[in-house]
């Protein structure tokens, strides 16, 4: 058995996932954890990462190598996707994560990967614990500074990607910054939405899609909402489907209330409360895009997306 470890950098979060690898592909997950860091903040403003969210990244990355020297990784690949592709000054980043990533494999840093590619590797993780009969797919990865839409099949055949300059923390620092957003900000972010929704109707077939597959944070508190869950459990998650009349009461409350009434709940990560209104527009606005040209009316919620795939390709790769 070979140990793995992926790091996805996203514009809210930071996450690990140690896997275990035998010879012929067969993997057992030893750990998955997420943090929200933030390094994304003010990046859409200011075209910099804020040396106050690097210092963030620091400590997290830190207790990430020592779990992944504890666990006795061999290879490591962090990638960092929307907020640090924008950065001017995402040198000083990278300079940070090879310095700790350096202590699991000698050499190893962050990278910069494409929108194409992280809609490539989020498909890839993504699809892996669906039955083939029920593609082609359409995986939507819904993240704080873009979100991605690749459609496929689970045999690696891939219609069409796009990667969308949209996301929770994105749509709330230039558009909804009001507590709870007001309605002209809403309607701002909705036209906002469309347009970029636009781009993807013109460049990726959606309409070919049996199944509509939502990844990350935004899509998954929903479905712990929806259950009713008294904590914010995986296990319970992954898997599960959200009708799309039912998601709507969901989402309208979301968008009324304020971080603090969101922060309240059990399932709610207080890194998510003050941005997943904003994220819960774009659900509102792709749910409405999917009514228009295709036949599905659910979303099937994801636990496994970009991190799975990094995995996947370290494998392939050794």
């Amino acid at each position: 058995m070979t140990k793995l470890a992926a790091i996805d950098c996203g514009t809210n979060s930071l996450r690990l996932l140690i896997s275990d690898v035998d010879p012929v592909g067969r993997r057992r997950e030893i750990t998955r954890e997420m943090r929200i860091v933030r390094v994304g903040q003010g990046v859409d403003a200011t075209h910099e990462i804020n040396p106050e969210a690097i210092e963030r990244a620091r400590e997290v990355l830190t207790d990430y190598v020592a779990r992944m020297r504890f666990e006795g990784v061999e290879r490591v690949r962090m990638v960092a996707t929307s907020a640090v592709r924008d950065a001017k000054n995402r040198e000083d980043f990278f300079a940070m994560t090879e310095e700790l990533l350096g202590q699991v494999e000698p050499g190893a840093r962050a990278e910069v990967i494409s929108g194409e590619e992280e809609a490539q590797l989020s498909f890839d993780g993504a699809v892996q614990f669906l039955k083939p009969e029920r593609g082609p797919f359409c995986v939507i990865d819904l993240g704080g500074g873009s979100t991605e839409f690749v459609v496929g099949n689970t045999d690696g055949e891939i219609f069409g990607s796009h990667s969308t300059q949209m996301g929770c923390v994105r749509l709330s620092e230039r558009i909804m910054r009001a507590d709870p957003p007001t309605d002209a900000e809403t309607e701002i972010a909705r036209d906002y939405i469309r347009e970029r929704l636009s781009e993807v109707r013109a460049l990726v077939p959606v309409e070919k899609a049996k199944t509509f597959v939502g990844c990350a944070g935004t899509f998954t508190t929903l479905s712990a909402l929806a259950q009713g869950l008294e904590r914010y459990d995986p296990a319970a998650i992954h898997g599960s489907e959200l009708n799309f009349d039912a998601l709507r009461v969901i989402t309208r409350q979301l968008r009324r209330e304020d971080s603090a009434t969101r922060a309240h709940n059990p399932v709610m990560h207080q890194g998510r409360a003050d941005v997943i209104g904003a994220g819960v527009v774009i659900v509102e606005e792709v749910m409405a895009m999917i009514e228009e040209i295709a036949e599905p009316r659910s979303f099937v919620i994801s636990e496994m997306d970009i991190l799975d795939g990094i995995i996947g390709d370290l494998r392939a790769r050794s």
